[in-house]
C-alpha cells in the first residue's frame, strides 16, 4: 500500500511545485487600493456593491489565465508581444500610458504602507512612505539575487498575513448572510457608487498584473514545446490561477463585509485611519492590530510586485533594461510627493484606482487579440467561447469607464 501511494504523492508534489506565479500576481488584487475602495464601499453603501467584487474577481481569473497562457505558449511577455506588432510611435504611446498606470499603482501601495506604519507606530506619513520604499527594495533584492522561487515564497507568506489580517474581523463579528446575498444583485445608487465600483474593478483587474503574469509564467516554466508537457503546465496554471483568485476574492469580500457590518452608520470612517479606529472600538484592539498588520503587508508586498512589473513593461516595450532598485527609487518619488503635500491619503488611494481602471482596456484588448490568434498560439488558441467572454469583460470595463468619465465631468 505504501509503495502504491509514493508515486501518487510524488506526482502531487511535483504538480504543487508548479504553482506560485499566480499568487505573486494576486498580490495586486489585495493591495492598499483594494482596501480603501472596498472599505469605502462597505461603509457608505453597506452590501450594495458585493456583486462588483464577485464580478471583478471572476473577470480577473479569466484574464490572468490568458496572460499566463500567452507567456507559456509564445515564450513572450505581453509587453514583448505588443512590441513585436506595433510601430515605434505606437509603442512609445503605449508605454506612456502603461507608465502612468504604474505610477498610480505605486502611489496606492506606498501610501497604504505609510498609513499602516502610522496606525501601528504613529510615524509621520512621509517617514512611513520612505520606510515602505526601503523595505520594498529589500524584497526586490531577494528576487534580483536569489531568483523567482524565493521571491514567490516571501510574497506568498505576506499574502497569508494579509488574509489573516482582513478575515479576522469577519470571523470576530460575522456579517448578515441574507444582506450579503442580496448584494449579489447588480445595481447602483448614484454617481458616487459608480465611482467606487470603477475603483473596485480598477483595484481588482489591475493592468500591471496582466502584463506581469505573462512574464512570471514564462520565467518560471520557460517556453515548453507543444505536447504533454505544455498541456500539464497549462492545467497546473489553471489551478494556480483558480486558487489565487479564490483567496484574493475572499479577502476582498471580507474587506467589504467587515465595513458593511461594522462601519456603516458610524461617523468619521471615510478614511483608513477612521475605519481602523472604528474597528478597534467595535471589535477590540486585536482586530484593529490585525487590520493594520494586513494593510502593512499589503503595502510592502504589492509595491515590490508593482516595481517588478514596471521593469518588465519597460524592458518588453522599449528593450531597455532598468535595474529593479533604480526603478523602485524613481517610482517612489511621486508617492512621497503626494504624502508630503498633505493630500488626503485615502482619497488619493481611491482616485489612483480610478486611474488604473482607465489602463485596463489597453492591457485587455491586446491580450484577447493575441491569445485568439491561431497563427501565434497554434493548438492552444482560445476557444471561441473563451474569446467571447474575454471580449465581454473588456467591453463591460470600457463602458463603465465611459460612464465614470461622464459622471465625473457632470458632477
Amino acid at each position: 500500500m505504501g509503495e502504491r501511494t509514493r508515486p501518487a504523492t510524488r506526482r502531487a508534489g511535483a504538480f504543487l511545485a508548479l504553482l506560485g506565479p499566480a499568487f505573486v500576481a494576486a498580490i495586486a488584487y489585495v493591495d492598499p487600493g483594494n482596501v480603501a475602495s472596498n472599505i469605502s464601499a462597505g461603509a457608505q453603501y453597506g452590501y450594495l456593491l458585493v456583486w462588483v467584487i464577485v464580478m471583478a474577481n471572476a473577470m480577473a481569473g479569466l484574464v490572468q489565465f490568458l496572460s499566463a497562457k500567452l507567456g507559456l505558449v509564445t515564450g513572450m511577455s505581453l509587453p514583448e508581444a505588443v512590441r513585436e506588432r506595433a510601430s515605434r510611435p505606437v509603442r512609445l504611446a503605449y508605454w506612456g500610458q502603461a507608465e502612468t498606470v504604474a505610477m498610480a499603482t505605486d502611489l496606492a501601495e506606498v501610501v497604504g504602507g505609510a498609513i499602516a506604519l502610522h496606525l501601528l507606530f504613529g510615524l509621520p506619513l512621509v517617514v512611513g512612505g520612505l520606510i515602505t520604499g526601503v523595505v520594498s527594495m529589500g524584497l526586490l533584492l531577494v528576487q534580483d539575487r536569489r531568483g523567482q522561487r524565493p521571491f514567490e515564497r516571501v510574497i506568498i507568506g505576506m499574502l497569508a498575513v494579509i488574509a489573516v489580517g482582513f478575515l479576522a474581523s469577519v470571523v470576530i463579528s460575522p456579517p448578515s448572510a441574507s444582506e450579503a446575498v442580496a448584494g449579489l444583485v447588480p445595481r447602483f445608487d448614484g454617481a458616487e457608487s459608480v465611482l467606487l465600483a470603477a475603483a473596485m474593478i480598477g483595484a481588482t483587474v489591475m493592468p500591471h498584473a496582466v502584463y506581469l503574469h505573462s512574464g512570471l509564467a514564462r520565467d518560471r516554466h520557460g517556453h515548453p514545446a507543444p505536447g504533454p508537457g505544455r498541456i500539464r503546465l497549462l492545467r497546473a496554471t489553471r489551478v494556480d490561477v483558480g486558487l489565487a483568485m479564490v483567496l484574493a476574492g475572499t479577502v476582498n469580500l471580507a474587506m467589504l463585509l467587515m465595513a458593511a457590518n461594522t462601519l456603516r452608520g458610524r461617523e468619521n470612517v471615510d478614511t483608513l485611519e477612521g475605519a481602523h479606529a472604528a474597528v478597534r472600538e467595535a471589535l477590540g484592539p486585536v482586530a484593529g492590530l490585525l487590520l493594520a498588520l494586513g494593510l502593512l503587508a499589503s503595502g510592502l508586498a504589492s509595491t515590490s510586485v508593482g516595481a517588478y512589473a514596471g521593469a518588465m513593461i519597460m524592458q518588453g516595450l522599449l528593450r531597455r533594461r532598468v535595474a529593479l532598485l533604480l526603478r523602485r527609487l524613481i517610482t517612489l518619488i511621486p508617492a512621497i510627493a503626494v504624502l508630503a503635500a498633505g493630500i488626503d491619503p485615502t482619497r488619493a488611494l481611491i482616485i489612483s484606482q480610478v486611474v488604473l481602471s482607465f489602463g485596463i482596456p489597453f492591457a485587455l484588448i491586446p491580450l484577447v487579440r493575441l491569445t485568439a490568434d491561431r497563427a501565434l498560439m497554434g493548438a492552444d488558441v482560445n476557444h471561441r467561447v473563451t474569446s467571447a467572454l474575454a471580449w465581454l469583460v473588456a467591453v463591460i470595463i470600457s463602458l463603465l469607464n465611459i460612464a465614470l468619465i461622464y459622471l465625473t465631468v457632470t458632477g
